[in-house]
Protein backbone atom coordinates (compact mmCIF):
# COMPACT_ATOMS: atom_id res chain seq x y z
CA UNK A 1 0.00 0.00 0.00
CA UNK A 2 1.20 3.76 -0.89
CA UNK A 3 2.65 4.87 2.31
CA UNK A 4 3.41 9.13 3.33
CA UNK A 5 6.74 9.97 3.66
CA UNK A 6 7.67 12.98 4.82
CA UNK A 7 10.35 15.74 3.67
CA UNK A 8 12.54 18.45 4.78
CA UNK A 9 13.84 21.10 1.77
CA UNK A 10 16.51 23.13 2.85
CA UNK A 11 17.81 26.48 0.96
CA UNK A 12 19.93 28.50 2.64
CA UNK A 13 20.00 26.90 5.75
CA UNK A 14 15.98 27.41 5.84
CA UNK A 15 12.79 25.33 5.49
CA UNK A 16 11.60 26.15 2.32
CA UNK A 17 8.73 24.49 -0.92
CA UNK A 18 10.72 26.09 -3.48
CA UNK A 19 9.20 25.14 -7.52
CA UNK A 20 11.28 22.39 -8.80
CA UNK A 21 11.77 24.36 -12.19
CA UNK A 22 12.90 28.00 -10.98
CA UNK A 23 15.98 25.84 -9.40
CA UNK A 24 19.02 27.80 -11.26
CA UNK A 25 22.29 29.48 -10.28
CA UNK A 26 20.38 32.95 -10.58
CA UNK A 27 18.53 33.13 -7.07
CA UNK A 28 16.63 36.06 -8.61
CA UNK A 29 14.66 33.25 -10.87
CA UNK A 30 13.63 31.50 -7.64
CA UNK A 31 10.40 31.00 -6.74
CA UNK A 32 9.53 29.84 -2.81
CA UNK A 33 6.03 28.97 -2.26
CA UNK A 34 6.64 28.94 1.45
CA UNK A 35 9.48 29.79 4.01
CA UNK A 36 9.43 28.30 7.39
CA UNK A 37 10.29 30.58 10.58
CA UNK A 38 10.63 26.92 12.17
CA UNK A 39 14.04 25.14 11.93
CA UNK A 40 14.86 21.64 10.19
CA UNK A 41 15.07 20.00 13.38
CA UNK A 42 11.23 20.76 14.81
CA UNK A 43 9.87 19.20 11.75
CA UNK A 44 12.32 16.15 11.93
CA UNK A 45 11.06 15.90 15.58
CA UNK A 46 7.34 16.17 14.46
CA UNK A 47 7.96 12.77 12.29
CA UNK A 48 9.89 11.02 14.82
CA UNK A 49 7.14 11.60 17.22
CA UNK A 50 4.74 10.90 14.68
CA UNK A 51 6.98 7.74 13.98
CA UNK A 52 7.18 8.23 10.04
CA UNK A 53 9.78 6.95 8.76
CA UNK A 54 11.68 6.78 5.60
CA UNK A 55 11.20 10.45 5.06
CA UNK A 56 13.73 12.93 3.10
CA UNK A 57 16.02 15.96 3.85
CA UNK A 58 17.24 17.89 0.54
CA UNK A 59 19.73 20.20 0.83
CA UNK A 60 19.58 22.62 -2.20
CA UNK A 61 22.79 24.02 -2.54
CA UNK A 62 25.63 25.22 -0.53
CA UNK A 63 24.51 26.54 3.53
CA UNK A 64 22.36 23.61 4.64
CA UNK A 65 24.90 21.86 5.97
CA UNK A 66 24.69 22.63 9.67
CA UNK A 67 20.16 22.37 9.46
CA UNK A 68 20.68 19.23 8.17
CA UNK A 69 22.91 17.81 10.53
CA UNK A 70 21.01 19.39 13.59
CA UNK A 71 17.70 17.61 11.90
CA UNK A 72 19.29 14.20 11.70
CA UNK A 73 20.20 14.51 15.07
CA UNK A 74 17.15 15.09 15.96
CA UNK A 75 15.61 12.01 14.71
CA UNK A 76 18.38 9.24 14.35
CA UNK A 77 18.13 6.73 11.82
CA UNK A 78 14.81 8.32 10.64
CA UNK A 79 15.55 10.19 7.81
CA UNK A 80 17.79 9.63 4.88
CA UNK A 81 19.81 12.81 3.21
CA UNK A 82 20.15 13.87 -0.19
CA UNK A 83 21.82 17.44 -2.11
CA UNK A 84 25.67 17.21 -2.48
CA UNK A 85 26.06 13.72 -1.77
CA UNK A 86 29.16 12.06 -3.06
CA UNK A 87 31.76 9.15 -2.25
CA UNK A 88 33.41 11.56 -0.16
CA UNK A 89 31.10 12.58 2.05
CA UNK A 90 29.12 9.83 2.53
CA UNK A 91 29.99 8.68 5.60
CA UNK A 92 29.63 11.68 7.44
CA UNK A 93 26.06 11.71 7.21
CA UNK A 94 25.94 7.89 7.87
CA UNK A 95 27.38 8.84 11.05
CA UNK A 96 25.04 11.28 11.95
CA UNK A 97 22.24 8.73 12.02
CA UNK A 98 21.22 9.60 8.73
CA UNK A 99 18.52 6.16 7.50
CA UNK A 100 20.47 6.66 4.30
CA UNK A 101 21.90 8.81 1.87
CA UNK A 102 20.39 9.68 -1.65
CA UNK A 103 22.77 10.40 -4.10
CA UNK A 104 22.32 11.64 -7.81
CA UNK A 105 24.72 14.22 -9.30
CA UNK A 106 27.47 12.31 -8.09
CA UNK A 107 26.93 9.19 -10.14
CA UNK A 108 26.12 11.04 -13.30
CA UNK A 109 29.49 13.35 -13.84
CA UNK A 110 29.12 15.59 -16.86
CA UNK A 111 25.79 14.83 -17.40
CA UNK A 112 26.65 11.35 -18.15
CA UNK A 113 25.44 8.24 -16.15
CA UNK A 114 28.45 6.17 -14.45
CA UNK A 115 28.41 3.42 -13.24
CA UNK A 116 31.80 2.60 -12.01
CA UNK A 117 31.28 5.81 -9.63
CA UNK A 118 27.47 3.90 -8.65
CA UNK A 119 29.05 0.86 -7.75
CA UNK A 120 31.59 2.74 -5.74
CA UNK A 121 29.38 4.37 -3.26
CA UNK A 122 27.16 1.70 -2.59
CA UNK A 123 30.43 -0.51 -1.50
CA UNK A 124 31.26 2.41 1.13
CA UNK A 125 28.00 2.90 2.12
CA UNK A 126 26.43 -0.38 1.27
CA UNK A 127 23.42 -0.71 -0.69
CA UNK A 128 20.96 -0.76 2.47
CA UNK A 129 22.00 2.68 3.03
CA UNK A 130 21.80 4.09 -0.74
CA UNK A 131 18.53 5.69 -2.74
CA UNK A 132 19.58 6.81 -6.22
CA UNK A 133 17.60 9.99 -7.09
CA UNK A 134 16.20 9.70 -10.30
CA UNK A 135 14.29 13.01 -10.24
CA UNK A 136 13.15 13.95 -14.07
CA UNK A 137 11.93 15.71 -16.94
CA UNK A 138 9.58 14.22 -19.59
CA UNK A 139 11.59 14.75 -22.73
CA UNK A 140 9.58 13.67 -25.68
CA UNK A 141 8.36 9.82 -24.95
CA UNK A 142 11.13 9.27 -22.24
CA UNK A 143 11.10 10.34 -18.60
CA UNK A 144 15.07 11.58 -18.68
CA UNK A 145 17.09 12.11 -15.36
CA UNK A 146 17.90 15.46 -14.24
CA UNK A 147 20.95 16.66 -12.16
CA UNK A 148 22.40 19.75 -10.75
CA UNK A 149 19.44 21.21 -9.00
CA UNK A 150 17.07 19.95 -12.06
CA UNK A 151 18.99 21.78 -14.34
CA UNK A 152 20.78 19.66 -16.41
CA UNK A 153 19.29 16.68 -18.33
CA UNK A 154 21.31 13.41 -18.29
CA UNK A 155 22.05 10.61 -21.29
CA UNK A 156 19.79 8.60 -18.96
CA UNK A 157 16.16 7.31 -19.58
CA UNK A 158 14.36 5.60 -16.53
CA UNK A 159 13.17 2.22 -18.38
CA UNK A 160 12.81 -0.96 -17.21
CA UNK A 161 16.30 -2.14 -18.15
CA UNK A 162 18.10 0.53 -16.67
CA UNK A 163 15.98 0.44 -13.14
CA UNK A 164 16.91 -3.32 -12.79
CA UNK A 165 20.76 -2.31 -13.23
CA UNK A 166 20.68 0.31 -10.78
CA UNK A 167 18.84 -1.60 -8.16
CA UNK A 168 21.49 -3.86 -7.70
CA UNK A 169 23.21 -1.54 -6.00
CA UNK A 170 20.77 0.64 -4.07
CA UNK A 171 17.80 0.22 -1.80
CA UNK A 172 15.45 2.41 -3.11
CA UNK A 173 14.51 4.96 -5.91
CA UNK A 174 13.57 8.89 -5.03
CA UNK A 175 12.00 10.25 -7.99
CA UNK A 176 10.50 13.69 -8.50
CA UNK A 177 8.73 14.65 -11.33
CA UNK A 178 10.90 18.23 -11.71
CA UNK A 179 8.28 19.34 -14.10
CA UNK A 180 5.28 19.96 -11.80
CA UNK A 181 7.72 19.84 -8.70
CA UNK A 182 5.92 22.41 -6.36
CA UNK A 183 3.88 23.63 -8.51
CA UNK A 184 0.54 21.89 -6.89
CA UNK A 185 -1.30 21.27 -10.51
CA UNK A 186 -1.26 17.56 -10.30
CA UNK A 187 0.99 14.49 -10.72
CA UNK A 188 2.49 12.83 -13.50
CA UNK A 189 0.27 10.02 -13.64
CA UNK A 190 1.77 7.99 -15.95
CA UNK A 191 5.13 8.00 -14.73
CA UNK A 192 3.66 6.80 -11.34
CA UNK A 193 2.13 3.59 -13.48
CA UNK A 194 5.24 3.53 -14.89
CA UNK A 195 7.36 3.38 -11.72
CA UNK A 196 4.34 0.89 -10.04
CA UNK A 197 4.87 -1.78 -12.95
CA UNK A 198 8.58 -1.90 -13.41
CA UNK A 199 10.75 -0.88 -9.98
CA UNK A 200 11.71 -3.48 -8.81
CA UNK A 201 12.98 -1.93 -5.45
CA UNK A 202 10.94 0.21 -3.55
CA UNK A 203 10.41 3.87 -4.73
CA UNK A 204 9.06 7.05 -3.55
CA UNK A 205 7.60 9.88 -6.10
CA UNK A 206 6.96 13.19 -5.50
CA UNK A 207 5.52 16.47 -7.36
CA UNK A 208 2.25 17.78 -8.11
CA UNK A 209 0.53 16.13 -5.63
CA UNK A 210 -2.31 18.65 -3.83
CA UNK A 211 -4.86 16.48 -1.86
CA UNK A 212 -5.71 13.73 0.13
CA UNK A 213 -6.87 11.77 -2.66
CA UNK A 214 -3.58 11.66 -4.45
CA UNK A 215 -2.77 8.98 -2.49
CA UNK A 216 -5.45 6.59 -3.25
CA UNK A 217 -4.53 7.78 -7.23
CA UNK A 218 -1.14 7.07 -6.15
CA UNK A 219 -1.78 3.10 -4.39
CA UNK A 220 -4.13 2.98 -7.30
CA UNK A 221 -2.05 3.47 -10.51
CA UNK A 222 1.13 1.93 -9.24
CA UNK A 223 -0.74 -1.05 -7.26
CA UNK A 224 0.08 0.32 -4.14
CA UNK A 225 4.39 -0.21 -4.60
CA UNK A 226 5.36 3.36 -4.63
CA UNK A 227 4.96 5.87 -2.20
CA UNK A 228 4.15 9.72 -2.10
CA UNK A 229 5.59 12.67 -0.55
CA UNK A 230 3.91 16.04 -0.66
CA UNK A 231 4.99 19.00 0.22
CA UNK A 232 3.81 22.71 -0.89
CA UNK A 233 0.29 21.49 -0.64
CA UNK A 234 0.63 21.00 3.16
CA UNK A 235 -0.34 23.20 5.70
CA UNK A 236 2.41 22.83 7.84
CA UNK A 237 4.08 24.44 4.26
CA UNK A 238 1.44 26.69 3.81
CA UNK A 239 -0.74 24.36 1.94
CA UNK A 240 -4.50 23.01 2.28
CA UNK A 241 -3.80 19.27 3.12
CA UNK A 242 -4.02 18.56 6.38
CA UNK A 243 -0.83 16.60 7.81
CA UNK A 244 -2.24 15.04 10.41
CA UNK A 245 -4.58 13.55 7.74
CA UNK A 246 -1.75 12.23 5.73
CA UNK A 247 0.04 10.99 8.93
CA UNK A 248 -3.04 8.84 9.53
CA UNK A 249 -3.09 7.30 5.59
Amino acid sequence: MTKFRPCIDLHNGKVKQIVGSSLSQNESELKENFVSQKPAEWYANLYRKDGLKGGHIIMLGAGNEQAALRALEAYPDGMQIGGGITGENAMKYIEAKASAVIVTSYIFPDGKFSLEKLKAISSKVGKEKLVVDLSCYRVSDNWTVAINRWQTITDFCITPENLNMISEYCLEFLVHAAGVEGKQQGMDLELIEFLGEHSPIPATYAGGANSLKDFEVCNKLSKGKIDLTIGSALDIFGGKVPYEECKKW
